[in-house]
């Protein structure tokens, strides 16, 4: 499993929410991409000027007017102008993610996948140069629980009226020509083979088998090898008309819009999506019995990967879990994991742990990477940073760092147009309060030691442990004494 980059903290983890189910790497398209010369120009000079007007200030938290409205067609509207670029970013997401694929591992994607790969009169290229024409950005990706589309374009009339006209068009009534069809499966099979050569991506698949068993989380978003074959255009077909309905999705829109036409923008989308009622929320997993897993595989390294399941979105716990998740192993150098497992030991070059909360319970899970021949002593090394982490709980430093990086990251929240869209999006898919940054700011600036340390025992145990492990089998090693000093090559991870 590769590393990943340093989160922002729970924060603005909430506008990737999904991404543990995330689509398949061969699909997605970022809608963050520049949309064309003009909007590039705009953004320089914009970006210009804020850095002049800060002049060595800390930047201030963007304060948010959120309206909110349900559209004819029943689809939920939040918006926010925003006059300082002349654009705007749209974000449709519906519940639409692969827990609704049914007995069709895959279907979720795949549909997602040919929203822009023909519409009448229209095949996927001459949809592609429609938007690149028009400076607009499409894009597109399908989750655990969600499946997104978003333009972002400017917005003048003359840009922002067939820009939306085609974006209506992709995602409401898209043809799913067969040849898309047959290529797009191909390129899935193909990458269930790089697969097989991806000790993380196993280790993750037999992991979330492990945790939800026969919950629909427990397949991964993209199917399998035989999971895709069989599916036919005429499920796409059905899956968009009962999950793309206008009573089943979001929209989120941001940006140099009046609230009249932010009204008609979203009048206009939700006219074109298939008419129909919300899909019902997905229902409780159930804890799984603790296990230990192993999925041989010729390698210098070990993946390791421990978990369990965690919270859902609703959750009243979420803040308190995410700052002392935070001090576990939710950032970089210097929380709990990292001390013991790089920093004092050089066991591997990166450990986290982190929760992925969704509609239904998400997992709580710890990742990392190390040599083989100290695989062993390294998990007995992180299950006991854990139960030591449980029984004693943050200290008062480490619980005020955590809540100072979170005040220096707040205003990273909504600091562009696509961050306040994905902040939309999430609190209207999920249901939360329209102040929820402000109430989640207040909340977690409030925490003290005990509620954190209350909240993490309330919600995981060292006796509920799901390990999952992918490597060879080889002969161990005893771990190196901790150090302040440890080898400037870590450990756990080959010399290249």
């Amino acid at each position: 499993m590769s590393e990943r980059k340093k989160p922002r903290l729970a924060l603005i983890g909430l506008v990737v929410i999904a991404l543990l189910g995330a689509a398949a790497f061969y699909f997605s398209k970022s809608d963050e991409t520049s949309a064309s010369e003009a909007l590039d120009k705009a953004k320089a000079s914009q970006k210009l000027q804020s850095l002049a007007e800060l002049d060595g200030k800390a930047p201030s938290h963007r304060s948010l007017n959120v309206q909110t409205w349900n559209t004819t067609e029943g689809a939920k509207v939040l918006f926010v102008e925003a006059r300082e670029l002349p654009m705007f970013d749209i974000r449709l997401i519906f519940a639409a993610g692969s827990s609704q694929d049914g007995d069709a591992s895959g279907l979720a994607l795949l549909t997602n996948a040919m929203l822009n790969e023909g519409v009448a009169g229209k095949d996927v290229s001459a949809i592609a140069q429609g938007f690149e024409g028009l400076g607009a950005d499409f894009g597109n990706g399908a989750y655990k629980d969600m499946a997104i589309a978003s333009l972002r374009s400017l917005s003048a009339a003359d840009k922002r009226e067939p820009a939306l006209k085609l974006f209506a068009e992709v995602v409401g009534k898209p043809t799913f020509p067969a040849d898309s069809f047959a290529r797009i499966k191909n390129q899935m099979l193909a990458g269930f083979e790089y697969q097989k050569q991806n000790p993380g991506k196993l280790a993750s698949i037999e992991l979330m088998n492990r945790l939800y068993g026969d919950h629909p989380y427990a397949h991964a978003s993209d199917g399998t090898a035989k999971s895709i074959p069989p599916i036919t255009l005429a499920q796409l077909r059905a899956f968009h008309q009962k999950a793309y309905a206008a009573g089943n999705v979001v929209i989120a829109l941001v940006g140099d819009l009046s609230r009249a036409e932010a009204e008609a923008v979203a009048a206009q989308v939700s006219a074109d999506l298939p008419k129909g009622p919300a899909l019902a929320k997905i229902e409780q997993p159930t804890d799984p019995k603790s296990s230990i897993g192993h999925i041989e595989f010729p390698s210098k390294q070990t993946n390791l990967m421990i978990a369990q399941l965690g919270i859902d979105r609703d959750d009243p716990d979420y803040a308190a879990l995410s700052l002392g998740n935070q001090i576990l192993g939710g950032g970089g150098f210097g929380t709990r994991l990292m001390s013991e497992v790089r920093e004092k030991r050089g066991l591997a070059y990166g450990v986290y742990s982190g929760f992925s909360p969704m509609q239904a319970r998400g997992p709580f899970m710890i990742n990392l990477q190390t040599r083989a021949e100290m695989s062993e002593g390294t998990l007995k090394l992180v299950q006991d940073v854990l139960a030591d982490y449980l029984k004693t709980g943050p200290t008062e430093k480490e619980l005020d760092d955590a809540k100072r990086e979170l005040a220096g990251s707040f205003p990273l929240s909504t600091a562009s147009n696509a961050d306040i869209v994905g902040q939309l999006g999430a609190m209207g898919f999920y249901n939360l309060p329209l102040t929820y940054l402000e109430d989640f700011m207040q909340q977690s600036q409030s925490l003290t030691v005990e509620q954190v340390k209350a909240a993490l025992n309330k919600h995981l145990s060292t006796d509920k442990l799901v390990i999952v492990s992918a490597g060879p089998t080889v002969p161990q090693k005893p771990l190196p004494a901790p150090s302040d000093k440890p080898a400037e090559q870590p450990l756990g991870v080959p010399e290249h």
